[in-house]
């Protein structure tokens, strides 16, 4: 396949389907090279696993047909931390029919369907940095991550390492930028849906797992670009981790020196926000960028982010979203490697399995949580019947009166 056409085509016809349907302030995150991109990245991943799939030797243990927990025995994977990971490849590949998905009364059972493609992701990395190399950093985490699973999958190093070792955390300020053309969509489509969903003039904004601060950077450069910087009074930016949480309050103050309501402390998601110092009915705006689907328990979370909004406040997340229940989806491939991704705690409705939720579960989880008028932007049920791994949403809801 020639990596220089790769794409072009179905980027252009998606774009064109999504111009139906998408509103004109959000229509222009959603071009047809960012389209590009994904589906380049998409491949990209593709290519990586099936390098991992050969250094396991998964091709050997999917020649019968296997249940998960039966295939990581035969690849002599380590049982405590490969089931998950190797649940989704299974899956991924078996989406690009490599492999084949047996349900029956029995569960899911996987069956590699032939050879593994003899296939080089490095032409599909050349022809991503050709087209914007503003993704740049998107590839070369996947490719740090390719280089270590299979020992992550044995057991012989822990995933938290692989990702957040000190000499990784270039990785991740590179990563987590407004300069990372993959990742800013993100950011952006927080800050049009904070603009839009903004409860009122003066509002207090608390942002959960603010990172090394480009989500902020983003909302707050909107707010200004569109003159309703003054329509909040106050931000309280959080972080759990110090290194990420110093990084975020350098960027903002520098960015923003002008403005004097900012705050900036840690701020732990799995614990009471009161005993942390978040009162009851404080806060108009809890905001958070790709951080609440790793909440160890959501439905607790929520309950938190909802007690310290003040009535009609708001809960407005950006979060990449699956698609349907057990999709598979490229942002998996990394974050597989953290505990607190793969393994939270349970729900049957709304939390059947750790990782991304689907626009329903998310609704379902918001809505148990106490929230109301639960709305999502762009409108993702609508969009995947045009385009079936649209992967990203803005979610609001309210906090009764």
């Amino acid at each position: 396949m020639d990596a220089t056409r790769f794409g072009r085509k179905e980027a252009a016809a998606r774009e064109a389907r999504l111009r139906t349907i998408l509103s004109p302030e959000i229509l222009p995150l959603f071009d047809v090279s960012f389209i590009r991109s994904h589906l380049l990245y998409d491949e990209f991943v593709f290519r990586l696993l099936l390098q991992i799939a050969r250094d396991i030797r998964l091709d050997e243990a999917g020649r019968d047909a296997a249940r998960v927990e039966e295939l990581v025995q035969r690849a002599g994977l380590a049982p405590a931390v490969a089931p998950v990971p190797l649940d989704w490849m299974v899956r991924f590949l078996s989406a690009r029919e490599v492999f084949e998905e047996i349900v029956d009364a029995s569960g899911c059972r996987y069956r590699q369907r032939g050879p593994l493609p003899q296939l080089d992701p490095i032409a599909i990395r050349e022809e991503q940095l050709r087209h914007d190399s503003s993704c740049r950093p998107a590839y070369v985490l996947a490719e740090t991550v390719a280089r270590e699973y299979p020992a992550f999958l044995r057991g012989e190093v822990m995933g938290e390492d692989v990702l957040f070792a000190p000499r990784r955390l270039r990785l991740w300020i590179d990563y987590f930028s407004n300069a990372n053309g993959f990742y800013a969509v993100n950011n952006v489509l927080g800050a049009v849906a904070v603009e839009r969903w903004l409860p009122r003039f003066g509002a207090s904004i608390l942002e959960l797992g603010g990172g090394l601060g480009s989500g902020a950077l983003a909302l707050l450069e909107h707010l200004r670009k569109v003159e309703q910087l003054d329509a909040i009074s106050d931000y309280r930016f959080t972080e759990f981790v110090p290194a990420f949480l110093r990084r975020g309050e350098q960027a903002l103050r520098q960015a923003f020196p002008a403005f004097g309501g900012f705050t900036f402390g840690p701020l732990d998601m799995n614990r009471s926000f009161e005993e942390q110092g978040v009162a009851s009915g404080s806060v108009s705006v809890i905001f958070a960028v790709n951080t609440v689907h790793v909440a160890h328990d959501l439905g607790f979370t929520l309950g938190e982010v909802r007690r310290a909004l003040e009535p009609g406040g708001q809960l407005i997340l950006s979060e990449c979203v699956r698609p349907q229940p057990r999709q598979p989806i490229y942002t998996e491939f990394v974050f597989n490697l953290t505990e607190t991704f793969r393994s939270p705690r349970l729900h049957s409705v709304y939390r059947p399995y750790g990782g991304f939720l689907t626009p329903e579960q998310w609704r379902a989880a918001i809505e148990a949580a106490g929230f109301t008028d639960v709305r999502f932007l762009p409108d993702i049920a609508l969009v995947r019947e045009h385009v079936p791994d649209f992967l990203v949403a803005a979610i609001g809801a309210t906090r009764p009166a």
